[in-house]
């Protein structure tokens, strides 16, 4: 069966161009499945049967995982077993008559504009990782970019004449988005001044490099961000993605249309982008409740 895993995840990889980290998730959800079906003596994908797969999720119910995470492998499964359908390898999909569990979804943390403004100010100074990491947070809120794409930046896709950036999404999907003066002062200083002196000896054409002079990852975005939001005094809980979704917040409550933030965002369905519309609506009722005279 594994064999099949490894073929299925090729197939995502190529003809779907899913990311590294999503075929990785891929890749977990399906083995703990075939571990269990094992456990069970089973070792061809068409002896499965949908009573295999109801026992695999009460398992995992039993091991005190999450629904959300209960639905992901869930539906990792199903679209396996869709493949395996479409090559001719099983005759029936086992998973297509099990309901994904209820999931109650929860609104994106977002930061108010004042603890923005607060935390794109502690990196400052002459240092060239300070200058770095100026530009990143500038960059990251003017934007909403993921910080796959921050990080995956290289220096052809920064236009400073139209000032906008290329950004290569998920599946490999494109779009420009426009970076703004703040980002682009922030982009000009690091590239002039601090890019070179973090990357003398090195010929990588990304953007934001380490100390060492390579490409910067994730995981030390994280770790510089977590430390300038401490220093702003809003503790460890600051993520990446908190101000991808206070980029999208703040554009809505300023009057963006929702069409435009969906494109900014490079989300595929406008659905997603909804979400958006009830942490504006959040925001207005706290509003109304600490400053109407009958609001309490």
């Amino acid at each position: 069966m594994e064999e099949l895993v490894d073929r299925f995840l090729a197939h995502l990889a190529v003809e779907r161009g899913l990311s590294p980290n999503t075929l990785e998730a891929y890749s977990r959800d399906l083995l703990s499945f075939v571990e269990f079906l094992e456990d069970l003596k089973l070792h061809r994908v068409q002896e499965v049967r949908p009573a295999h797969v109801q026992d695999f999720l009460t398992l995992l119910r039993a091991r005190k995982l999450s629904p959300r995470s209960v639905a992901r492998r869930l539906a990792a499964i199903r679209s396996f077993f869709r493949f395996l359908v479409r090559r001719g390898l099983v005759s029936a999909n086992p998973v297509s008559a099990l309901q994904s569990p209820r999931l109650g979804r929860p609104l994106p943390r977002t930061l108010s504009q004042r603890d923005v403004e607060a935390l794109l100010a502690k990196p400052s100074g002459e240092d060239p990782l300070k200058m770095r990491d100026r530009a990143m947070l500038e960059v990251m809120y003017a934007t909403g970019m993921r910080v796959s794409e921050l990080v995956g930046l290289d220096l052809h896709q920064l236009d400073f004449i139209t000032g906008t950036a290329q950004v290569r999404g998920k599946g490999g999907k494109e779009r420009v988005v426009p970076l703004g003066e703040y980002a682009l002062d922030a982009l000009r200083v690091y590239l002039e001044k601090g890019r070179d002196r973090l990357g003398r000896n090195s010929s990588t054409r990304a953007v934001f490099l380490n100390r060492s002079g390579r490409r910067l990852s994730r995981q030390g975005f994280w770790k510089a961000l977590k430390t300038y939001a401490k220093g702003a005094g809003m503790g460890s809980g600051v993520t990446p993605h908190m101000l991808r979704h206070s980029f999208a917040s703040h554009l809505l409550e300023g009057g963006a249309d929702l069409r435009a933030i969906q494109e900014l965002l490079g989300h595929a369905d406008i659905s997603t982008t909804q979400i958006y519309t009830h942490v504006a609506r959040g925001r207005l009722k706290e509003i109304h409740r600490r400053f109407h005279p009958r609001g309490e």
